[in-house]
């Protein structure tokens, strides 16, 4: 099983536990490995320790429903797994910089004026440009319900699809040049909800005539049908005569993607690259020059 199919087995797991006592000894039996070797491989991979994810997760699930339900915080505490209403409260504050009440009664009216505001620009989201092959068939925009972390993810939907081939990604662009020579992984948290065709993270880096010097869609690890949140990665080199980098997350027929946390950085030459190895697919020598052959 490969490193990053390791991780994601594992963050589906946590997540699906979220509300239930899990320590590393639990979590790297569940993966089949020693404390020491997980440890470093989630590390390695997400950024974070197992017990930091494990946080920062609970933390923003009992964010939501703090602003969705009138569940009481200590309740909330209990549920998942903090010792008392004042561990709860101090890990609450280290990421969101204020109590669970004072949080509950300032968000729900500031996120109910946010969504307003989003209905009214649908498709506009500072930074990010909707593209594809039918981009009028899809929606972009912002979810102040649904989110890894913070307080609002992007997601891109489906509205009037008419075949299995149309797609439209959410994307951006921007210089290639401080990550020239170097190996640049881009990672993010994906959820989906009844993606019929595919989804994916993608990453293009280009020279300045436009060619296409690595790039990679995931299409060897697609993303289907309905999935909670989880990590993926993409890993290229990024050449000395490269311009740009475009990224974005791309979404094929109906479905609907929520997307956060995206983050680039830059790993050593231990990390394998996920470049799409087009020379695969060429044969040595050219064929059927006369036409001649049988099929």
């Amino acid at each position: 099983m490969n490193r990053n199919k390791t991780v994601q087995e594992c963050i589906s797991y946590m997540e699906a536990n979220l509300n239930e006592r899990l320590t590393l000894e639990s979590l790297s039996a569940y993966c089949g490995y020693s404390k020491y070797h997980f440890l470093r491989l989630f590390k390695s991979e997400v950024g974070i320790t197992p017990s930091t994810y494990l946080r920062n997760r609970r933390i923003a699930v009992a964010s939501v429903l703090l602003l969705e339900t009138e569940m009481d915080i200590l309740n909330i505490a209990l549920y998942f797994q903090f010792q008392s209403q004042e561990s709860f409260t101090r890990a609450f504050k280290e990421i969101y910089e204020l109590p669970p009440a004072k949080y509950r009664k300032m968000m729900t009216s500031i996120i109910s004026h946010k969504e307003d505001v989003s209905m009214e620009n649908k498709n506009a989201i500072n930074g990010w440009v909707l593209s594809g092959s039918h981009p009028n068939s899809f929606e972009m925009g912002l979810d102040y319900n649904t989110y890894h972390q913070g307080h609002a993810s992007g997601y891109l939907k489906s509205m009037s699809i008419e075949g299995g081939s149309e797609f439209a990604t959410m994307m951006q662009t921007f210089k290639a040049d401080n990550y020239k020579s170097e190996r640049l992984k881009l990672s993010c948290y994906i959820k989906t909800e009844e993606v019929l065709e595919r989804c994916a993270l993608w990453m293009r880096v280009d020279d300045g005539f436009g060619d296409v010097l690595q790039f990679d869609n995931m299409n060897d690890r697609p993303i289907h049908a309905t999935t909670d949140w989880n990590h993926y990665s993409i890993v290229l080199d990024v050449p000395d005569s490269s311009v740009s980098i475009s990224f974005g997350i791309l979404l094929i027929g109906q479905g609907k993607v929520w997307v956060d946390d995206f983050e680039f950085v830059t790993v050593d030459d231990k990390t394998p690259t996920t470049n799409m190895d087009m020379s695969a697919d060429l044969s040595n020598e050219p064929v059927n020059l006369r036409f001649e052959l049988e099929e």
